[in-house]
């Protein structure tokens, strides 16, 4: 194995933050010379960064192969008829990169490759026989954000391991699922991830069953909520199970209250807690039909439920509000103009009487009475988890964290099998459409995540698995008759029992060479100065904890490629040095 030469090696660092760049991944990647932005949301990896890319890909690929899935790959421009054919042209929305070749054809850079890979086995998984059969591939993909920041976490070209699975019967999809589920936990620990596994909502790809595998962090996009129990979820999909409480009031009344719109303002006024007043949302369907939302005061009505319950969901502009006869702030069930629908969570079933807006600017009702003073045409789970909400497995408190999604899995079922006509002949000579799921491991977004989660201070902590290389052999000085020989052999022999092994060889001070390994996260630094070497000795430091050890020259290569007596203390995904070159 060769060594890497730090005199030679294109890694540019950067001493300072770049402009614009918030998160600590987005920030060391490129001052570690990892990568570099060649426009909004678009990225080019350099040399160090492509081997942490191509391990991540590696791992990712292994783990995918372990489950029976094959490797393929897919255009990563797609003809529009394919998603005509499937209803998700218009549907997908804006988020496309869509195309017009010469010939006036439409075509999108694919964001995903349900449509593709559906084309793809139509016409030839035709059998029972043929089935079970899963297709994987490590493709680009691209999505039009609207506003492209942190980064890798959310780019406009991003690499993704997308695959896909076909099956005859639930119970066949249902285990390769759960293998699949099995092979993205063994990834997330290879990768050094702290991470949990939560329910979530299938958005734009479809199906009803799903789970994301979330990189704990605080600098995640996402918010999730735990039990001791075991449960865990995306606040987007979690059942809701707020407790509200009655503000008793026997009769409806009407009560002034000027200057009144928010829930805060109004529990205030009244001197009663959030939890006892009824919030208010307005909302439209996709042919314009008119509903208010009620939820409890202290929570927030979370739209993606909504947006299952009310096909072509929307909220009203106060534009809409005005003229749908809706005022803002006063909204309430009594009263309302005709035509309009009141939807309300589930836990305001218990609630006996409502303190509500009066649907009249500067006015609220208490003691508005569900049955005796207004219908309430549906109930629904509306509400948007929070933490300190009862479980809804066990009844515990919940726990609030924040995550970055890693992965998910999907259960898609004949969504796409259906609007593609790909179906299948079983034992009994019947056509059915084929099963399908769908499973996603974004690569670079995970490279984010393992930053995110492993760095300090002075840079990058890698994890053994993915690092650029494992082993910074530092010759304090260059070109003399000591040092640098001394170096090169260290690095050699590392090199010859299977280390990824760069040397740093340049002409630098030693604190700039010291500066640049914390910087780039090289998990072990083998520093080699004169000193030390007048009594056979080099300095071994473990990138993770800072810990520094002096460490016998002729037993360098032994310790650091065997080492059963020395140990990182984390656990093997962030690394061991038992193994650790294998």
């Amino acid at each position: 194995m060769n060594v890497i030469r730090m005199s030679t090696l294109y890694a540019p660092t950067l001493k300072e933050d770049p402009v614009g760049a918030e998160l600590a991944s987005h920030k060391l990647l490129l001052r570690a010379g990892m990568m570099r932005k060649m426009g909004s949301g678009l990225y080019s990896f350099l040399p160090l960064g492509k081997r942490v890319l191509n391990k991540v890909e590696r791992i990712v690929n292994e783990e995918v192969e372990s489950t029976g899935a094959q490797e393929v790959l897919m255009p990563i421009l797609q003809p529009a008829e394919l998603w005509h054919e499937s209803g998700r042209w218009s549907d997908y929305g804006d988020e496309m990169m869509r195309v017009v070749d010469r010939h006036d054809a439409e075509f999108c850079l694919g964001p995903t490759h349900e449509e593709l890979v559906t084309d793809l086995v139509r016409h030839e998984l035709r059998s029972y026989k043929q089935l079970p059969c899963a297709l994987y591939q490590s493709q680009m993909k691209y999505r039009d954000e609207i506003r492209p920041r942190f980064g890798l976490m959310r780019s406009r070209e991003f690499l993704m391991n997308d695959t896909y699975s076909f099956h005859a019967t639930q119970e066949s999809l249902q285990e390769y699922y759960d293998s699949m589920g099995a092979a993205y936990e063994r990834i997330c620990k290879r990768l050094g991830l702290d991470w949990r596994a939560v329910e979530a909502d299938s958005g734009e790809i479809g199906g009803k069953v799903s789970v994301e595998y979330m990189a704990l962090a605080d600098a995640g996009e996402a918010e999730l909520v735990s039990c001791e129990c075991g449960f865990a979820s995306d606040v987007e999909a979690a059942a809701c199970c707020p407790h509200p409480t009655v503000y008793e009031h026997e009769e409806l009344e009407k009560i002034a209250t000027p200057g009144v719109h928010t829930i805060d303002e109004l529990a205030a006024f009244l001197k009663i807690p959030a939890t006892s007043c009824v919030k208010a949302y307005s909302v439209k369907d996709a042919d314009g039909a008119i509903s208010v939302l009620f939820v409890p005061g202290d929570h927030e009505v979370n739209e993606i439920k909504a947006g299952h319950l009310i096909k072509g969901f929307a909220p009203l502009t106060d534009e809409e509000m005005v003229a749908a006869g809706l005022h803002k702030g006063s909204m309430g069930p009594v009263g309302l103009p005709a035509g309009v629908k009141v939807i309300a969570d589930e836990s305001l079933k218990a609630v006996t009487c409502w303190t509500v807006g009066a649907n009249e600017d500067g006015f609220h009702f208490v003691g508005a009475h569900p049955g005796r003073d207004f219908k309430v045409d549906a109930w629904a789970d509306l509400c948007t988890v929070k933490e300190g909400d009862a479980c809804p497995v066990c009844g515990r408190p919940l726990t609030g964290a924040r995550g970055i999604e890693v992965s998910q899995i999907f259960q898609l079922g004949t969504k796409y099998s259906e609007a593609l006509g790909a179906t299948f002949m079983d034992e009994d000579g019947m056509e059915k459409p084929l099963i399908m799921g769908c499973y996603g491991v974004g690569v670079t977004r995970a490279i984010a995540a393992i930053v995110e989660q492993c760095h300090d201070e002075h840079g990058i902590m890698w994890p053994l698995s993915v690092a650029p290389a494992h082993v910074c052999v530092i010759p304090l000085t260059v070109g003399d008759d000591l040092v640098q020989p001394a170096a090169e052999r260290i690095a050699r022999d590392l090199a010859g029992v299977g280390a990824e092994v760069v040397i740093d060889d340049r002409k630098e001070r030693a604190g700039v060479k010291f500066n640049d390994a914390d910087l780039i996260g090289w998990p072990l630094q083998v520093i080699v100065g004169k000193r030390g070497l007048e009594n056979e000795e080099v300095e071994v430091k473990l990138r993770r904890t800072g810990e520094k050890t002096t460490v016998a020259l002729s037993s360098i290569v032994e310790m650091l490629s065997f080492a059963h007596r020395y140990h990182f203390k984390k656990d093997a995904g962030r690394g061991t040095f038992d193994g650790l070159f294998r």
